[in-house]
């Protein structure tokens, strides 16, 4: 199996005969048969046939700055791109009676799934009722709402409740959740969810990389300036099951404390060692299987899955249907 490869240390990336050498304290030998993306979080010098050497494998490499977040990615040329597949995804755009559907069904599984994070730590004696009935009485306009614009503000309504939330499943005297900030993240939770919901926004862009769907696409977030749209829409599905709980986890079992933080004025941010743990953890979450009908499937074919599932239907091979875990 194929791997992600995380570089949180200073080096160069050299090829060396049919192999990828990083070359930092110790020169690390990176088969490249074995690489599936390349995330980078350091100053990393590498040259043109390095470049060569990744296109021609078909490796997406994304780019992080120094406070850990998602600046852009090497995208190489694509190589399964299809013609019918390319005209269907802008059509459906361009229609905005198909567009509005396709946008509800990713509002709709998010909002399933975040309920489905409730649920569960309610079962724990959380207090949180008063956020699940809240959420599941927005749910149900979801599917009325007659615009984009509306049905994104019916989005951040449920996603503010949502991380209303949270101060009642985290269990933990050094983290506290006032509110959501995002530039900067003013506390350790707020720099958590930045940074787990940059790395889903990047698995997904890796998933759809693998697929024959347009990135620059997407259908709840605006086709315009912005690169890649479409990663930002499937994502939203994600962030729930594989951000969030990473981030429960790591909390609640005590894998984080204030040491993995650095603070800076008004601004906080995972320092190198609160990044590599947090990689650690998502890259075993991706790993880890769950229950789909009838058999079990890891996290990280889910996101695959997602794409094809979202290919048929623009084919009009099959209904779309998002993923919605079932716990």
């Amino acid at each position: 199996m194929k791997d992600n490869i995380y570089i949180t240390k200073a080096g160069s990336l050299k090829r060396m005969d049919n192999n990828l050498i990083f070359d930092s304290d110790t020169k690390t030998s990176l088969p490249i048969e074995n690489i599936k993306a390349i995330f980078i979080f350091s100053e990393v010098n590498f040259n043109k046939r390095a470049l060569e050497f990744l296109t021609k494998h078909k490796i997406i490499m994304h780019f992080f700055n120094y406070y850990g977040y998602y600046i852009g990615s090497y995208y190489p040329r694509d190589y399964i791109g299809s013609g019918e597949v390319l005209l269907k995804q802008a059509e459906s755009y361009l229609n905005y009676e198909h567009r509005l559907d396709i946008a509800k069904k990713f509002v709709l599984a998010a909002t399933l799934n975040s309920l489905k994070n409730l649920k569960y730590y309610q079962k724990s004696d959380r207090k949180l009722d008063i956020y699940i009935k809240a959420i599941e009485n927005l749910k149900d306009t979801i599917k009325f709402q007659p615009n984009i614009e509306k049905l994104m503000n019916t989005e951040g309504k449920i996603r503010e409740l949502y991380y209303k939330s949270f101060n009642n499943i985290i269990k933990h005297a050094d983290f506290y959740f006032e509110k959501r900030s995002k530039k900067p993240p003013k506390d350790p939770i707020n720099v958590l969810i930045s940074f787990t919901n940059s790395m889903v926004y990047v698995y997904v862009l890796s998933a759809i990389y693998h697929s024959q769907l347009d990135a620059r696409i997407g259908f709840l977030h605006s086709t315009n300036s912005r690169k890649f749209s479409l990663n930002l829409d499937i994502a939203e599905i994600f962030k729930p099951i594989i951000g969030d709980r990473t981030i429960f986890k790591a909390i609640n079992k005590n894998m984080l404390d204030k040491s993995y933080f650095q603070f800076d004025q008004d601004q906080c941010f995972l320092n190198e060692k609160g990044r590599e743990k947090m990689l650690l953890l998502l890259e075993d979450k991706l790993k880890n299987t769950t229950q789909t009908e009838n058999k079990n499937t890891s996290y990280e074919y889910l996101l695959k899955e997602e794409c094809y599932k979202l290919q048929k239907h623009l084919l009009g091979k099959e209904e779309y249907k998002p993923f919605v875990s079932r716990w």
